[in-house]
């Protein structure tokens, strides 16, 4: 059966050798928001990249040497992976667009090099203004790329602000979908940054939570209706949510209307028509919930992610817990394995 990844971290080869890009990376995180970039070299004599968010609290590790086109293929390999869609993970929040294009023009290369395995999504600051257009249409109409990413908010924006709008409807022209990684940390964090796993797992769980909550009551879908966003995290578990989030009416006459219980059949739509999910390292969230999720939004809405190389194990156990251990049909394990990668990304695969 095809396998096809769509969720494989893509950092400059030359992040660590070539000091502009390096800088770049560096000087993108908004050091008075708090966000601490630095570099250090490790016991074994590899470096890596940290960010810390307050000071002390790491959220992210990029270590040199995973994010090579030969270590993608190989883990590919091993996996049982066909294929792959890279993405830059998190960082793209902060990048200059000078930055961009050099993370776009090596993705470009990789892409070259793998021989038809791997594609690429573009990374472009989602400001709008004519230069970042212009990137954007490069890297589609140019350089072949099958999607766009985004991250889930910028500072203390989320995707349904009206700031991104311009950028969104260039995108929505395109026809290409959006990858909408999850930021480290959602916007509110004081309360989860003590313990690890809260700040590393569920913060990320939250505000992509938060994220497709907002872009669903927000009414965007009905001004961009072929935008097509697919979210990391299972969306924040949005399918143990969305029933409870658009209740409907009371039997009863009550005393005053405490929810909003207009606009279900509209939600509904948004996550029929707009709204997809990268069942991001599935194996960790547990069989019977995967089974769920896909029970109750439907296997054509979810993508098989590893987040390779976030723990390289990730991507084999991924791959054998959806072909082994979920009790879904034959034709569910292929649409989530690969054939929804293939329809929304407009993929050239068999």
């Amino acid at each position: 059966m095809t396998v096809v990844d769509i969720n494989i971290h893509h950092l400059p080869e030359d992040l660590f050798t070539n000091r502009k890009i390096l800088n770049g990376f560096l000087n993108s995180a908004p050091r008075g928001f708090g966000e601490i970039a630095s570099v250090f070299t490790m016991e074994n004599g590899k470096q890596q990249l940290v960010l810390e968010k307050p000071k002390g609290f790491q959220n992210l590790n990029y270590v040199e040497g995973d994010y090579s086109a030969e270590a993608k293929l190989a883990a590919m390999d091993e996996a049982g992976v066909d294929y792959g869609i890279m993405r830059v993970p998190v960082w793209q929040e902060w990048l200059d667009l000078e930055t961009c294009k050099a993370v776009n023009d090596n993705a470009a290369s990789i892409v070259e090099r793998s021989g038809g395995r791997l594609f690429a999504t573009a990374a472009v600051p989602p400001w709008g203004g004519e230069e970042n257009i212009a990137e954007l249409k490069r890297c589609v109409e140019e350089l072949g790329f099958v999607g766009v990413q985004l991250a889930c908010h910028y500072g203390q924006l989320y995707l349904d602000d009206e700031v991104f709008e311009p950028y969104l409807r260039e995108i929505e022209k395109l026809g290409v979908p959006v990858i909408v990684h999850h930021t480290p940390l959602p916007v509110e964090y004081r309360s989860i940054i003590d313990y690890t796993n809260l700040r590393r797992e569920f913060g990320r769980i939250v505000d992509q939570g938060v994220a497709v909550g907002r872009e669903l009551f927000s009414g965007m879908f009905d001004r961009m209706p072929n935008l097509r966003f697919i979210h990391t995290m299972f969306g924040g578990n949005w399918f143990a949510n969305q029933a409870l989030l658009t209740p409907h009416k009371s039997n009863k006459k009550e005393a005053m209307q405490r929810l909003d219980a207009t606009g279900a059949e509209k939600i509904q739509q948004y996550l029929n028509e707009n709204i997809f999910y990268d069942m991001t390292h599935p194996h960790s969230w547990g069989k019977q919930q995967v089974e769920a999720a896909i029970g109750i939004s439907g296997a054509d809405h979810y993508l098989f992610g590893s987040s390779f190389p976030v723990f390289y194990g990730w991507m084999g156990q991924g791959v054998d817990f959806v072909e082994n251990t979920l009790d879904i049909t034959a034709e569910e394990r292929a649409a989530v394995l690969s054939g929804n990668a293939k329809r929304l990304f407009n993929l050239p695969i068999d």
